[in-house]
């Protein structure tokens, strides 16, 4: 029986996983430059963390969860999102009783029962932030900046930021009696009327063409903020305007999860199509006191790189390995590779690149083996190498040789590289 990945699960297999290596790496470098932390999270949680923190109301607990029952007839879930998790190990861990904010960053898959279609599968790749404990809107302005450079070393520029303001409590509880009222005129389904019920900012993201169009003289969530709210959305504004972050501000933007408030936002990159989210969070005033824990403030993100990788690719930008194959090794015989892996090994305790023709391979195909394997040189070594401590390094792409003392390779090798990376 020949066994498959099950539908919807992406996998990325070398030599496309050096893409995906790139873009992750890409997308967590400037966090760690603001002094973001790593947290690695359970892949699964208790359902209620799930239920409880993203909300009964939306897609993802009521339509999208992979949520099972353990030996001990505890009711588990495979995360869909992160921010509840970080939550939970925040309370958990009492992190939230140090210094503030707590500052974090994650990364891996994450599982949601969906539709597979181009760039959206039922297990997907995510990088996210969160940042716990501040009410600074300069807090959010850092968190959507480091999104945008994470884009900008990738060289995307097609992408569009959108912004919103979901109010604090106050007005979004003055907000949703408004959109009460006015969901009240419509002849909506069962379903809708009970998702309204439950949570009537929930319609606002509904995307059927029918529920966009009675919507559009819905009241505008703008119109609700108190001066509070008003003025640090403002503040976001003023932030992004000095950092130069261009942004479209849109009153109809509420994400897909219920824990937002205050600041959200979504990047969008219209090239690739009716799936055009590439990433996007806000803010959760809330979240952590429905857990369980202190009535602190957050904010963060979640960026696709299953998007992001299409992205790129639509507007043909190269995001294939970075860090070729500096050097491959050949020994002439047997005898020979104890001292060829010796030698690598020095090599690559200098950063670099390397690997060997392993097994009995003749010249011809040791040859070949380099060539495929990209690199971008080759040396043999065999007796009159040993005897000189020299070796002819041949660089593939040219043909061009030049003696190097085995001394020197990893200067010679680091230099190449060096300048591989500068053009």
């Amino acid at each position: 029986m020949k066994y498959q990945a099950p539908k919807g699960v992406k996998e990325y297999l070398p030599p496309a996983s050096a893409q995906f290596e790139r873009v992750r790496e890409a997308l967590l470098a400037p966090a760690r430059l603001a002094n973001y932390q790593l947290m690695e999270l359970a892949i699964f949680e208790e359902t209620e963390v799930f239920t409880r923190g993203v909300g009964e109301s939306t897609d993802v607990v009521s339509k999208e969860m992979y949520t099972f029952t353990d030996r001990a007839d505890r009711s588990l879930t495979l995360r869909p999102e992160g921010t509840a998790g970080v939550m939970r190990a925040v309370i958990e861990s009492g992190m939230d009783r140090g210094q503030l904010p707590v500052k974090v960053f994650y990364n891996g898959p994450f599982f949601r029962a969906e539709r597979p279609q181009a760039g959206r599968y039922r297990q997907f790749y995510q990088v996210g932030i969160e940042a716990i404990g501040s009410e600074d809107p300069l807090v959010d302005v850092e968190v959507i900046s480091i999104a945008t450079q994470g884009f900008a070393a990738l060289g995307l520029r097609g992408y569009k930021l959108v912004i919103n303001s979901l109010g604090d409590s106050e007005s979004r509880n003055a907000y949703r009696l408004e959109l009460s009222k006015f969901l009240s005129t419509l002849a909506l389904d069962d379903v809708t009327r009970e998702r309204a019920r439950i949570n009537p900012l929930r319609i606002l993201d509904d995307k059927r063409p029918e529920m966009i169009s009675a919507l559009a003289k819905a009241p505008n969530i703008l119109d609700s903020l108190n001066p509070q709210s008003r003025e640090d959305f403002s503040k976001v504004q003023k932030g992004l305007d000095a950092l130069g972050i261009a942004y479209e501000i849109d009153p109809r933007l509420v994400r897909g999860l219920d824990y937002y408030t205050k600041t959200t936002f979504e990047f969008v990159h219209p090239q690739l199509g009716a799936q055009s989210g590439i990433g996007g969070g806000g803010r959760y005033d809330g979240l952590m006191e429905a857990l369980g824990g202190q009535p602190l403030s957050g904010i963060g993100f979640g960026i696709g790189i299953d998007r992001v990788i299409l992205a790129c690719q639509a507007e043909g930008i190269d995001i294939s390995e970075q860090m070729p194959l500096s050097c491959f090794i050949i020994p002439l015989a047997q005898e020979w590779e104890l001292e060829s892996f010796r030698i690598g090994a020095e090599l690559r305790s200098a950063g670099l690149r390397i690997d060997f023709a392993f097994g009995d391979r003749s010249l011809k195909g040791a040859m070949k083996a380099a060539d495929k394997a990209g690199a971008q040189f080759t040396f043999v070594l065999g007796e009159r190498e040993s005897q000189s401590g020299s070796v002819e390094l041949k660089e593939l792409a040219t043909g061009q040789v030049q003696s190097v003392r085995l001394a020197d390779l990893a200067a010679v090798l680091g230099n190449a590289a060096r300048q591989l990376k500068g053009n």
